[in-house]
């Protein structure tokens, strides 16, 4: 009996079915010989008998396990594969039956001492397309399924007896070896003795313990399996599955990973009860759903979603005519959000990300991270947001925040306790479901300073740390960091300086590149914009045709995975030549700043931003699939840097950037300061407009003067109070 649903006292014979003859005894006896067969006869053209040496070879090395293709047993015998998919809790047991009995024959002669045959744990792997957590119905329980999921938390490991041994407690008769189902199915123990004897008192109801020394148990672990994010419909939430692992499958792998996961879709007693007149009333007849894993695999490398992207030969093909169009990197930023006008270099910036340059290990053991981190910061109504929206849908692994509604804790990784076992349990955060994609962080000035910072180090050595409630571990976030934010007024002011800026120089100098995004005042450029809106929404209800030259959302996706699967290409010996030579220029006009004007920049051009440009420099390399990033590259790396961040630094004096500036810039800087200092004098008030147009009749950009000004207002040196006009003042 599987258990005891209906109240009252019942009495089972569990232990004299054992002795009674199973009417399918024969048909078990030849269910096993085919098992034995094909584990036996099993051979590839080549005739290497592929199961028969990995079963040796894995016993003599004490791995007493075996991973059995099941593509493998159907063109062996695919009455037997459906058997077993069919019926894989009568099944499955022979099938390790039989690769313990293979193992004995083999494996002789054996060492003095190691007469006893090992069990053998079989596991099961599958090519077929798996099914969606959603789609698991209750005409499917007790059937071989196989599934696809991120997992966010796992439990610590524990022991299950498969053999038991009781003891009554009247009698002090002793049972031994009394089977359990595998699984999260327990045992019923007994409620009365079948061992009365003559003369001795009567056993009393309930008389039988668990004798835990004589028990013969393996190890456990229960997963928690989230359906993949794409599979989710808008407006609902993500459903969960338990796993149960045990054996050889435990401790494989760690919140975060997306797996592939193949057993038998089991059922479990729930432990609810009701109240009902006054006693308790367990629900008899309600089950509740978990995974029986038989096989397991990790995509260990964090890349494109396999599962949802089947790539066929013809796509193939495809890909790598469009990896020989000329002008492809042009190709690729019209097709990035193609209803929205305009903002060329940040969609070539994003296609960048989207590819991401080459993750590095190096022989010491430490790795350099390839994904390239993104920020637009800027006015409101500039597309930040629809941005954000297109890249998640593009990206073969892409996950959406908002900055005011996402902690610390949910970006990263958070420690629960468990409801069960009331042991500590971690979930992953956004971070780390996002494992080999795009984290799209919007509102990322409204975030708490303190939740900024836990990102740091998911940023830069893409892993996190966590050190809580005894559990110590680490964490891969292997993904790119698109954020978007406003600046500290609302919109852009271009006399404030970097006080539109809120952000602290650790969390700028992670952003590879920084753009500042204005809503620019242009009655030629608004004609266009207005024109171009409006089309947009005539045509919302029309089926719009792709205009020329542009992907379709799905290629661009299937592009995008193909590319970050097969290609990892490295900058080329003549184009790290011309880097470098560029990089000692940039960091020498920063230095000679320093001595004329005996100011200390606060960071720098450093290491950072020189991997940064070969991070573009790699992406762009990727996109065409080449194996190596040529000067071409190099070039069009060093514009987006100059168009974004170095830009980005001489209108918005971005804090901790102020270094990244070439050596003319620096110059023409240093020469309006002199100027701006003599034209001052101690206690006097100077309108801002005055001084402004004066500078500008001597063909000084204005853009410089106003960051002199800012220089000058955050050093002290000058002060400005609101009254009718701004108005300057020495100290």
């Amino acid at each position: 009996m599987s258990g005891f649903d209906d109240l009252g006292v019942f009495f089972s014979d569990n232990f004299g079915s054992e002795d009674q003859q199973d009417d399918n005894q024969i048909n078990r006896q030849e269910i096993k010989n085919n098992f034995k067969a094909f584990l036996r006869k099993f051979h590839e053209g080549n005739f290497s008998y592929e199961y028969r040496d990995q079963l040796k070879r894995h016993y003599n090395t004490g791995n007493y396990w075996l991973q059995v293709d099941l593509e493998d047993l159907s063109n062996f015998d695919e009455a037997l594969a459906e058997k077993l998919q069919k019926s894989p809790i009568e099944h499955f047991p022979l099938f390790e039956d039989a690769a313990k009995e293979v193992a004995d024959e083999i494996t002789q002669p054996r060492p003095e001492g190691e007469e006893i045959v090992q069990d053998i744990q079989v596991t099961l792997a599958s090519n077929a397309n798996a099914t969606a957590m959603r789609n698991l119905k209750s005409d499917q329980m007790a059937r071989l399924v196989k599934m696809s999921g991120i997992v966010i938390a796992a439990s610590t490991i524990k022991a299950k007896a498969t053999k038991l041994a009781i003891q009554c407690r009247g009698c002090r008769n002793v049972i031994n070896n009394i089977s359990v189902k595998p699984g999260l199915e327990g045992y019923s123990l007994p409620r009365k003795c079948n061992t009365q004897q003559a003369g001795a008192p009567k056993c009393p109801i309930d008389p039988y313990f668990i004798m835990p020394d004589k028990c013969k148990c393996v190890d456990f672990q229960i997963l928690k399996l989230q359906e993949n994010p794409e599979d989710v419909p808008n407006g609902e939430l993500p459903r969960h599955m338990q796993l149960y692992c045990d054996r050889y499958l435990c401790d494989k792998i760690v919140p975060g990973n997306r797996v592939s996961v193949l057993g038998i879709f089991s059922i479990k007693k729930m432990g609810h009860s009701t109240k009902r007149s006054g006693r308790d009333k367990v629900n008899v007849g309600i089950r509740a759903p978990y995974f029986r894993v038989l096989g397991i695999s990790v995509d260990t490398q964090g890349n494109s979603k396999t599962s949802s992207l089947q790539i066929t030969p013809e796509d193939e093909e495809e890909m790598v005519n469009l990896a020989n169009t000329p002008n492809l990197f042009d190709i690729i930023a019209k097709s990035i959000a193609p209803s929205i006008w305009g903002s060329l270099d940040v969609k070539k910036a994003i296609a960048c990300l989207l590819f991401g340059g080459s993750r590095k290990r190096l022989p010491d053991g430490l790795t350099r991270r390839g994904d390239v981190n993104l920020l637009m910061l800027g006015d409101p109504g500039t597309a930040k947001s629809q941005l954000l929206k297109f890249v998640e849908q593009v990206s073969p692994i892409g996950i959406y925040t908002s900055g005011k509604g996402s902690s610390a804790a949910g970006l990263t990784a958070s420690v629960i306790r468990d409801p069960q076992s009331r042991g500590f349990i971690m979930e992953g955060g956004a971070m780390v479901l996002a494992d080999g994609g795009v984290v799209c962080i919007d509102e990322f000035d409204k975030m708490r300073e303190d939740d900024r910072v836990a990102i740091h180090e998911a940023m830069e050595q893409q892993t996190i740390s966590i050190a809580k409630a005894g559990i110590t571990t680490t964490l891969n976030s292997r993904c790119s960091v698109l954020a978007a934010a406003n600046s500290v007024f609302g919109r852009w002011d271009d006399t404030k300086g970097a006080e539109n800026i809120d952000f602290m120089p650790t969390i700028l100098s992670r952003f590879d590149m920084i753009f500042i995004i204005k809503d620019e005042h242009d009655e030629n450029r608004d004609v266009i914009l207005a024109k171009h809106v409006m089309n947009v929404h005539l045509n919302s209800l029309q089926q719009t045709e792709k205009h020329e030259g542009e992907l379709s959302i799905e290629t661009l996706k299937k592009y995008i995975a193909y590319c970050r699967l097969k290609c990892g290409p490295r900058i080329s010996a003549s184009a790290a030549e011309k880097l470098r030579g560029r990089y000692v220029l940039l960091r020498n006009g920063a230095s000679e700043y320093e001595r004329e004007t005996g100011k200390k920049i606060s960071i720098p051009i450093t290491v950072r931003q020189l991997e940064a440009i070969v991070r573009i420099s790699e992406s762009l390399a990727k996109m065409r699939l080449e194996p190596f990033a040529t000067d071409t590259d190099v070039d069009e790396a060093l514009r987006l840097f100059q168009v974004s961040t170095l830009d980005a630094a001489m209108s918005g004096h971005l804090a901790g950037v102020e270094g990244f500036s070439t050596e003319a810039d620096q110059e023409l800087l240093s020469r309006i300061e002199k100027q701006m200092k003599r034209r001052f004098v101690i206690g006097s008030q100077v309108s801002e407009y005055a001084i402004v147009q004066d500078f500008l009749r001597q063909n000084y950009p204005e853009n410089a003067i106003y960051k002199v000004l800012g220089f000058m207002l955050r050093r002290g040196e000058i002060q400005h109070r609101m009254q009718r006009k701004m108005l300057y003042r020495i100290k």
